[in-house]
């Protein structure tokens, strides 16, 4: 029976720790600021940002929200971050992707100030990250890592495979997993014998973007399985990149959808916020 890892308990945990340092940043008279700017409507990206904002309610960090409409042109974005980015009293800024089709994401990216970067999307982030320098980790991948130490799972000397190349989990987790010493193999969509690079990992993650993708015939009996997708069933049913019921029996331990890696996301997020106030102080 595989170890079910719990996110969603592991999440709690480090809310909880980013809780007290808050507390404690409040002592000092000091406030923990997060800028949220949405553009549009789309209802994945609205539950998205309620539950940052009910994350930051539960830690204690001042949530500003900016609700923009679906046509907001791109210049007055970039107009609002200049503004966040110029005040003192803002620590994070986080825009929610995606972003309607007439703005550049790149653009709005490179437009926050790389020490308000909490989501970790800015290419100095991204560089930091590539030669071990400190900065901003994007969250999912941030909460990977965690779900993987606070589960007491040895990442150091392990055969580590990612199915996934994106820059928001795939690339990031590959170098997070470098730094903690395991031996990195990235799969994408020109790999050739992909079963056969999959079978080899000790620690699998998953993030493709496709349901019930993952069998067992991809997973070495023992594997521990990281499944970072989510999506809707035939039965409306949330599930992951893996196939969960087939996959389990095989595996030493695996994450569920839901209440697996997400819950992490939004407690990384809130870490990274944190983590601001030590950076700007610098």
């Amino acid at each position: 029976m595989a170890l079910l890892i719990d996110g969603k308990k592991i999440a709690a945990t480090i809310k909880d720790e980013v809780k007290e340092r808050v507390a404690d940043y409040q002592k000092e008279g000091k406030e923990v600021t997060l800028a949220v700017i949405q553009v549009g409507q789309d209802p994945a990206s609205t539950v998205y940002v309620g539950n940052k904002k009910k994350a930051c309610a539960y830690v204690g960090i001042r949530s500003l929200a900016y609700e923009l409409e679906e046509s907001t042109s791109q210049e007055e974005l970039l107009e609002l971050i200049a503004k966040l980015n110029a005040r003192t009293d803002v620590n994070g800024i986080l825009v929610q992707l995606p972003l309607p089709k007439h703005i550049d994401e790149d653009a709005v990216i490179h437009e926050i100030a790389p020490e308000k970067d909490v989501d970790g999307f800015h290419t100095q982030s991204v560089g930091a990250l590539c030669i071990g320098e400190p900065g901003f980790v994007s969250c999912t991948p941030a909460g990977i890592i965690q779900l993987l130490k606070r589960s007491h799972i040895d990442i150091a000397g392990k055969e580590c495979v990612i199915v996934g190349r994106s820059n928001i989990v795939g690339k990031p987790v590959a170098l997070l997993l470098l730094r903690e010493n395991g031996t990195v193999t990235v799969c994408h969509s020109r790999t050739q014998d992909l079963k056969e690079v999959t079978k080899r990992a000790d620690i699998l993650v998953v993030a493709i973007g496709k349901p019930k993708f993952i069998t067992k015939e991809y997973i070495k009996d023992g594997a521990v399985v990281i499944d970072v997708g989510i999506h809707r069933d035939e039965n409306n049913k949330l599930c992951g990149d893996v196939d969960f019921a087939d996959v389990e029996p095989v595996a030493s331990a695996i994450t569920p959808v839901p209440g697996g890696v997400g819950p992490m996301t939004i407690a990384m997020l809130m870490h990274n916020c944190v983590e601001a106030v030590a950076l700007q102080d610098k």
